[in-house]
């Protein structure tokens, strides 16, 4: 831990963002629907309000993302953090105020402006601060203890919740979040290209040259270097640019893919899982709760402890390949649920799944130069995105399809099959890329062999 101590003030920050953010889920529900159709407990304006509100934060969020991440390149991530903290004050603030129709409706207005700015950019922005203080070693273990205090601020903010009436809940959301913003203004240091390299890119999967030696005090304790992209010279980035980098490597193409279908599986997940519980277990507001204590609790749990021990041990790679077999065991175990009991096991699977996201994102921070980090991780962000959009316009009509009675056959967990399908690809990609780097590997020490006799 004392490798960590100086992003001690980021995941601060980080947790104030993550409980205030989380802490009013709980409650938005009963507030949309006294605000859109009062006295009513079924309104399908309601549902459609949200599923407008995710898509447009979803496209919002693919194309504003990459763009702040690669302003945080330029100007800084503190600069550009202060965005994202600034803006999630304004929609909670609303509905401290009141709650009436005509408040909800700024707020449902504000909350879209703001998701765009928030959905991604702020945990693409703590990742690419992370890899400029921390070497590439200790990269992985950093990075899942960034995802573990984001997961105890969203368990703190859930259990919080369950014990504030609604009115308190937004007032205490919004001086949270307020908090976050002051404390990074006045406490975290700013951060930009921590760390300078040569130009010679060296991907073990395109060449066999050795990194540059060129490294800051942060890394330079590893005695490993990450390699570097060609530089990015516009001022933002247009697509041609964000395909250019996604392709400049196998890894990151890897990356890409394995985000996509992953995260495609991950949300088409949770579209489907509240209906298909209810409709097959008649599970309540209160059990669906308890699933995700449970599982904010696993996520937590993985990446505060197990993930900074096991990352040094058996790297990041491997860690992915099991936290995706993690992933698709977690869905499927859903879908094919056979007893009331079965969901609250396959949560605890989250053990294991929690590992995936940290150790993409390592990837992708180690495939990149110092100054790319933030235009990286912003892609990644973008699509994950991408799938956040698709995946409601895929598995709700899926989903409402096998849990009703024009079904063609009996398979309440059909849709959540198909999710766990995707993860299924996820794993597959990973698994071939990692005998594609082997492979490589092997290839570039034949030849250095022969080079040498």
């Amino acid at each position: 831990m004392k490798d960590f101590v100086g992003l001690g003030h980021l995941f601060v920050v980080s947790f104030l963002f993550h409980f205030s953010s989380f802490m009013v889920l709980p409650s938005i529900t009963d507030v949309t629907m006294d605000a859109v159709c009062p006295g009513r407990d079924e309104c399908s304006a309601a549902i459609y309000l949200s599923g407008f509100q995710n898509a447009i934060t979803g496209l919002g969020a693919l194309v504003v993302t990459p763009i702040v991440g690669n302003l945080s390149d330029r100007y800084g991530r503190k600069a550009l953090m202060t965005l994202p903290v600034t803006v999630a004050i304004l929609p909670l603030f609303i509905l401290a105020c009141k709650r009436s129709e005509v408040y909800f409706y700024v707020y449902y207005v504000a909350k879209i402006v703001a998701g765009i700015f928030c959905e991604g950019s702020m945990h693409c922005l703590s990742l690419a601060y992370v890899a400029d203080h921390v070497g590439t070693r200790r990269r992985a273990a950093a990075f899942g203890l960034l995802s573990g205090v984001s997961a105890a601020g969203f368990l703190s903010g859930t259990v919080t919740a369950r014990f504030l009436p609604t009115s308190s809940t937004f007032q205490v959301a919004a001086a949270v979040a307020a908090a976050g913003a002051i404390y990074l203004r006045a406490f975290v240091p700013d951060s930009g290209a921590a760390v300078s390299f040569d130009d010679e890119a060296c991907d073990p999967l395109l060449q066999g040259s050795p990194c540059s030696s060129a490294t800051s005090s942060s890394s330079s304790s590893d005695g490993e270097l990450s390699p570097r992209l060609p530089p990015y010279k516009g001022v933002l980035p247009s697509p041609s640019d964000m395909v250019a980098l996604l392709t400049s490597s196998l890894t990151l193409s890897a990356a890409a893919m394995i985000t996509f279908f992953y995260s495609l599986g991950e949300h088409g997940l949770q579209t489907a899982l509240l209906y298909y519980l209810k409709a097959q277990f008649g599970y309540s507001k209160d059990e669906f709760a308890n699933l995700l204590l449970i599982a904010g609790a696993a996520g937590m749990l993985s990446q505060l402890t197990v993930m900074p021990i096991l990352a040094p041990l058996i790297g990041e790679e491997m860690l992915l390949i099991i936290g995706l077999l993690g992933g698709c065991t977690h869905v499927f175990l859903y879908g094919i649920a056979w007893s009331y009991w079965v969901p609250y096991f396959a949560a605890a699977f989250i053990i294991l799944s929690s590992f995936v996201h940290p150790s993409i994102r390592t990837n992708v921070s180690k495939s990149v130069g110092s100054n790319e980090q933030g235009i990286a991780q912003g892609c990644i962000s973008g699509i994950s995105s991408f799938a956040s959009i698709l995946a409601p316009l895929v598995f709700t009509p899926l989903t409402a399809w096998f849990l009703s009675e024009t079904k063609p056959f009996d398979f309440k967990g059909f849709s959540i099959m198909v999710a766990g399908f995707c993860t299924l690809i996820a794993f597959v990609i990973s698994t071939r890329m990692r005998g594609e780097r082997r492979g490589a590997s092997e290839k570039v020490c034949i030849v250095q062999h022969e080079q040498a006799c």
